[in-house]
C-alpha cells in the first residue's frame, strides 16, 4: 500500500498499460498528469485512494509482450508512435471535422454546445497537425541520431535547439494544451453521451470523439512517460562535438 501511495501514476502505467483503464475509471489523468503520486492524483480527482489501490492490486493480468512498451528499443517505439498514433490522428481528423460541421449545422440551434465543440475540435486539430510535424521532422530524428551515436560510440553535432530537453519541454506543453481542449469537449458533450433520439451522425460524432481522446491519452503516455524520460537519459551517455 505504501508503495502505491508514493509511486507516480505514470510509473504505474509504464509498468502495466492495463492500469490505465483503472485510472480512466476514476477520472485520473495518466498522461499529462502522470508525474504525480497515486495518492495525490486520488486527492485531485476526489476519489478514494483505498478504492483505487484495491483495483490496482487486484489487476492480475500481466502485461503481454505486445504491450510491454517500457522494454521496447526507442527507435522501435518511435516508429510505433508514428505508424499507429500519428497516422490515427491524421486519418481521423478530417472525418471528425466533417462530422462536427454537419452535426453543428443540423442540431446546433437546439444544442448550442455543438457549436463550441466544433470550434474546440478545429482548434485541437490545427495544433496537433503542427505538433506531429515537429516531432517527426525534428525531435524523433534527433533521438534516433543519439541512439546511433551511442551504438557506434561516436560524438554527435550539437543540434540547433541546444539540448534535447528543449523540444521535449515544448512537446509536453503542447500535450497539456491538447489535453485541456479535449477535457472541455468531454465536459460539453456530457462525456460523449448523445441526447436521447440523436441521429446516427450525431452518435457517430460523439463515439469517434471519445475514441480519439482515448487514443491521444495512450499516445501522450508513450511519449511523456516512456520515450521522453529515456531520451533525456540517453543524452547523458553521448558526447557532443563542439
Amino acid at each position: 500500500m505504501n508503495t502505491l501511495q508514493t509511486k507516480t501514476v505514470g510509473q504505474m502505467v509504464t509498468e502495466n498499460i492495463k492500469t490505465a483503464h483503472i485510472f480512466k475509471k476514476y477520472n485520473i489523468d495518466f498522461c499529462c498528469g502522470g508525474g504525480i503520486s497515486i495518492q495525490k492524483a486520488c486527492e485531485r480527482a476526489n476519489v478514494s485512494f483505498e478504492d483505487v489501490a484495491h483495483d490496482l492490486q487486484n489487476l492480475d493480468q500481466p502485461t503481454s509482450r505486445a504491450t510491454d512498451y517500457n522494454n521496447w528499443e526507442l527507435d522501435f517505439l518511435i516508429d510505433h508512435i508514428i505508424n499507429i498514433h500519428h497516422r490515427y490522428v491524421e486519418e481521423n481528423i478530417p472525418m471528425l471535422l466533417q462530422y462536427g460541421t454537419k452535426v453543428a449545422k443540423v442540431h446546433g440551434e437546439r444544442n448550442p454546445e455543438l457549436l463550441k465543440i466544433q470550434e474546440l475540435f478545429a482548434m485541437v486539430a490545427t495544433e496537433l497537425s503542427g505538433h506531429l510535424r515537429k516531432e517527426e521532422l525534428i525531435l524523433f530524428p534527433f533521438i534516433k541520431k543519439m541512439l546511433q551515436a551511442k551504438k557506434e560510440n561516436t560524438s554527435l553535432a550539437r543540434p540547433q535547439f541546444g539540448k534535447v530537453d528543449n523540444p521535449i519541454n515544448m512537446m509536453e506543453v503542447e500535450h497539456e494544451e491538447a489535453g485541456e481542449i479535449l477535457k472541455k469537449i468531454a465536459k460539453l458533450s456530457n462525456n460523449y453521451t448523445p441526447p436521447e433520439g440523436a441521429c446516427n451522425t450525431y452518435r457517430a460524432f460523439f463515439s469517434k470523439l471519445d475514441e480519439f481522446e482515448q487514443d491521444l491519452h495512450h499516445h501522450i503516455h508513450l511519449e511523456n512517460n516512456i520515450l521522453f524520460p529515456k531520451a533525456l537519459q540517453l543524452e547523458k551517455t553521448i558526447q557532443y562535438s563542439e
